[in-house]
């Protein structure tokens, strides 16, 4: 584990915090007045996912998160268990808590390679392709003249989430969205 100073915290690095891993969301030093500099935080606790607002003053220091990411392929959803194989293994099965990987467990698709983040040999979170492809399976049709509510409608994507589109797209559709913030990004291909 290295050792950070208070402006080497820094969005995206894994800290321990309180003996447990924390990922900087945001970061931002500043000086008050005449005082010493500061760098106020947000952190989200990574066993928890509660998000913490800490302030780090210039003579404090933490330590970085020994973390490592392994790949892991999806296999199958059941009962609040998530399973998954190691790619290189299929005999090596694991599960992972649903609750774990939060609101991204409804992009998991059959045969999906994703990195889980490990900490003391504790899956801790998972890492998704930013960008995915889903396939429409439930559109309302276009109704012509339904602009005036902002062109939009809510269409459910293979693995069962839901989803807010521009009014063109149709079952069967290819869509692309974003997974860290869930909204629809293109239209890949028409059915």
């Amino acid at each position: 584990m290295s050792v950070l100073s208070y402006n080497e915290i820094v969005p995206k690095k894994v800290i321990v915090y309180e003996g447990q891993p924390c990922e900087v969301l945001s970061s931002h030093v500043f000086r008050k007045q005449q005082r010493k500099p500061v760098n106020q935080t947000k952190l989200r606790g990574l066993k928890t996912g509660k998000v913490l607002e800490i302030s780090f003053h210039q003579n404090e220091t933490v330590l970085e998160a020994d973390t490592e990411k392994r790949p892991a392929k999806f296999i199958y959803k059941n009962k609040g268990e998530i399973w998954f194989t190691d790619p290189d293994d299929p005999k090596n099965r694991f599960q992972v808590a649903e609750a774990l990987l939060n609101e991204k467990a409804k992009y998991l698709k059959p045969d999906l390679v994703i990195d889980l983040l490990f900490w003391n040999e504790e899956i801790i979170d998972a890492d998704f392709p930013i960008k995915m492809e889903f396939k429409v399976t439930e559109a309302p049709p276009s109704v012509k003249g339904a602009t005036a509510q902002g062109g939009n409608k809510v269409v459910t994507i293979e693995g069962g989430a839901t989803i807010n589109v521009p009014m063109f797209i149709n079952e069967g559709d290819i869509v692309r969205i974003n997974t860290d913030t869930g909204e629809y990004t293109e239209r890949v291909s028409k059915s």
